[in-house]
């Protein structure tokens, strides 16, 4: 990755805005600009743009929507930001805050408005540290499915897309962006001028040096994200003399199913599950989070865990396409007593059996673990009895450029790039710098919110 001196460059083709990535955060980002009357031009480096929002559920927390209205839930922006910085311990920017939790919503129903994403709320069970139903997804609440929709309605909206196109270089004169060079798969290059430039090429998580460096926690962990996660944003403003913040920043999760490489929804532990490691042992308070779960497996035996529910809390996680890929696949194993699942598992069976019947015991005296989980309220398991192997996986970094307000790539005393806008995995989120901050849906939020907010800036200035 490079930055470069445009002067004297003859661009092969020019666009008044042009956008690195075509994830979540890039279509909408091209969708805003175009409704905003500018030609515009993605650059997807993969055959078809998918990004880390395909691996993904698809779910974006957004309150005050009017899919919450019609389901009676009391929600608003300001208690959105609130459990955000309850759960980034107050580290997150608080206007970047502010902007994206009262900036979503909308951008939610004008997506559903305009271009006709069927967006519903899930009402049947919360995400930890939210404090209403929040979160909004498509029907088959599969991130795959958010990444054809949004596909669909930017060719419709005469975007031009062009896949299979790798930005290798930015093209400046000064501080100014002129254009962007890029790669195609023959080896061949092009250069491509434009009025601005919004960088929405995600974090670093596919860059094995740059995770080793800022979180070496999980310097060996899968990686659950998109390959082409390169770090390129962030290489990019460092050139060009941008802040970053936030670097150590990610989202983790503790529940991939091993071997398979499947997401299993975290319901299988809020609505009553939880996790043991090889001794058939609980190791921790699995309701602090899914992200800060993910090390805490990775220090379990061989870094495994498996997570036992029951058929209630499957006939919820259903709703989900990969939790129907999962069970497809073998991955969800069933059992009719904790001895039997015990030999399935191939775990100790007294120790597994102990277990389940500690877990219960709390549930009816509503007790708190050594761990500082409180059982209170939490349904118990009936049997037969579900589980499956995870392992602890890495999906995406969170630190990322400082943006201001409309989206500005800010050098480090505040002042901003004249032309560079950033969005989603690209820019700082709101997760702070421990994956304990993460909330669910944060990465989405900045997606959704970031890219439109940018699209619409990026286009005026062109």
């Amino acid at each position: 990755m490079s930055v470069r001196e445009a002067s004297g460059i003859a661009f092969d083709v020019a666009f008044p805005v042009v956008i690195v990535g075509g994830g979540a955060a890039g279509l909408i980002a091209a969708l805003a600009a175009r409704e905003a009357g500018a030609e515009v031009l993605v650059l997807e480096r993969d055959a078809v743009p998918s990004g880390s929002t395909a691996l993904s559920a698809g779910l974006i927390p957004a309150a005050g929507t009017r899919w919450q209205l019609e389901a009676g839930i009391e929600d608003s922006p300001a208690l959105a930001a609130s459990d955000i910085q309850a759960k980034a311990g107050n580290l997150a920017d608080p206007d970047l805050t502010h902007l994206v939790t009262h900036s979503v919503g909308p951008a939610l129903e004008w997506l559903a408005d305009r271009h006709g994403l069927a967006f519903s709320v899930i009402d049947n069970f919360r995400y930890p540290g939210h404090s209403a139903y929040r979160m909004h997804g498509l029907p088959t609440r599969s991130g795959a499915e958010l990444m054809d929709a949004l596909r669909e309605a930017a060719l419709a909206a005469g975007v031009e897309l062009l896949c299979e196109a790798r930005a290798t270089a930015l093209l400046a004169d000064g501080a100014r962006i002129a254009g962007v060079g890029i790669e195609r798969p023959d080896g061949s290059a092009e250069r491509i001028g434009c009025g601005a430039l919004v960088l929405a090429c995600n974090g670093y998580g596919g860059n094995p040096e740059l995770v080793r460096e800022h979180i070496p926690q999980l310097a060996d962990a899968l990686y659950f994200g998109h390959p082409g996660n390169q770090g390129d944003a962030i290489q990019w403003g460092a050139a060009l003399g941008a802040a970053t913040r936030h670097l150590s920043g990610h989202q983790g999760h503790g529940s991939v199913a091993h071997p398979h490489g499947i997401l299993i929804t975290w319901a299988t532990i809020t609505e009553g599950g939880f996790q043991v490691n090889a001794q058939g042992r609980r190791f921790s308070d699995e309701t602090h989070g899914y992200s800060e779960q993910a090390a805490t497996v990775l220090q379990q035996p061989g870094g495994l865990a498996w997570t036992i529910f029951d058929g209630r809390i499957a006939a919820i996680a259903r709703q989900f396409e990969d939790f129907r890929q999962a069970e497809a696949q073998g991955a969800i194993l069933t059992a009719d007593d904790a001895p039997g699942l015990a030999r399935r598992l191939g775990l100790p069976e007294d120790a597994l059996t102990a277990t389940i019947e500690e877990v219960e015991a709390m549930k009816r005296d509503a007790a708190t673990d050594g761990f500082g989980r409180s059982f209170a309220g939490t349904p118990q398991l009936v049997p037969p009895f579900h589980a499956v192997k995870v392992t602890g996986a890495l999906f995406h970094t969170q630190g990322g450029l400082v943006v201001d307000g409309n989206a500005r790539v800010l050098r480090p005393d505040g002042t901003a790039l004249p032309n560079l806008y950033a969005a989603g995995g690209a820019a700082c989120g709101v997760s702070g710098p421990h994956a304990s901050g993460y909330l669910s849906g944060n990465g989405l939020l900045t997606a959704v919110a970031l890219g439109r907010i940018a699209g619409q800036a990026a286009a005026a200035a062109s």
